[in-house]
């Protein structure tokens, strides 16, 4: 339960945290986000991702303003490495740094409302995250600024990573690239709406997103499923009459049973009959959202 006296709250360690800086940061990564950054506010971010030129996703992230010529990029769960190797790739002759700040930063989730006690720290930064469709605010500040807070939050319940799991799988939110990674299309975890601007212009992998957006359909899509008892491990198979429909990506305890996020394929899946862990006789899944 959320309490807006005594908020929730999850302390994490961003899976990236980049600053790109310098003369050609602004349009530099506005020629490679899928988002568009002339829609970041004060205290604001964008969300988006990092696709390769076949529109496949490759990273996601956060994108913040820390100066004029400077942006803070922040992930959950796609790895530093990852995007920064994938901006490197297509720096020429651009005025841009990248530097990799994770191992210097925290994170901290707060629901219920208004900021952790003391408010944002000095250096850090503060903006709408999407674990869950519940408002929640993230906040990153520098590591040296974590035993302050801590001892802040003797009234405030915290949320274990396991937890935060199920939040976010019991709202549909897939996590990159675990559940929607470099062989699938934003499109298949459902992030045309909020993670892709059609008006923006030009960025890598844009002609397959329009290209989908005026003709195409996906033919595979993320859905919520349940069963019962153990999570399973993941990724695995799943299966409808004997026959293999897609994958299970992502799972987390809920109640004595688990909830997860498959991939299935929406030509051979019937949307009234319920999915399998094995072709024959294995854990019978029900569809908690349907494709």
């Amino acid at each position: 339960m959320n309490r807006t006296d005594t908020p929730d709250f999850h302390r994490w360690q961003p899976a990236s945290c980049l600053r790109v800086s310098g003369e050609d940061a602004p349009t530099f990564l506005q020629g490679q986000f899928t988002n568009d950054l002339r829609k970041i506010g004060s205290g604001e971010a964008v969300y988006g991702l990092w696709l390769n030129q076949k529109g496949k996703v490759l990273a996601d992230s956060f994108v913040l303003q820390a100066s004029e010529q400077a942006y803070l990029l922040v992930s959950y769960f796609s790895p530093a490495e990852l995007i920064s190797g994938r901006l490197a790739d297509h720096v020429v002759a651009d005025d841009v740094v990248i530097e990799d700040l994770t191992g210097a930063v925290e994170g901290l989730t707060v629901f219920g409302g208004g900021a952790p006690a003391g408010g944002v720290p000095e250096g850090g930064w503060s903006f709408q995250g999407r674990r869950t469709r519940e408002p929640h605010r993230e906040f990153i500040f520098p590591r040296n600024a974590a035993a302050g807070w801590a001892a802040k939050r003797a009234n405030e319940t915290p949320l274990s990573a396991a937890e935060m799991a199920r939040r976010r799988i019991a709202a549909g939110i897939p996590a990159v690239p675990a559940d929607l990674g470099p062989a699938e299309l934003p499109n298949e975890g459902g992030l045309e709406t909020e993670a892709i601007s059609y008006t923006k212009g030009c960025y890598l992998g844009q002609e397959v997103m329009a290209r989908l957006k005026t003709m195409g359909q996906v033919r595979r899509r993320l859905v919520g499923v349940r069963g019962g008892g153990e999570p399973p491990a993941v990724p695995a198979p799943v299966f409808q009459a004997g026959r293999p429909v897609g994958e299970l990506r992502s799972v987390a305890a809920d109640g004595e049973g688990w909830i997860g996020l498959a991939l299935v394929s929406l030509l051979h899946v019937q949307r009234d009959a319920g999915l399998a862990l094995a072709i024959e006789g294995g854990p019978g899944l029900e569809f908690s959202a349907r494709p």
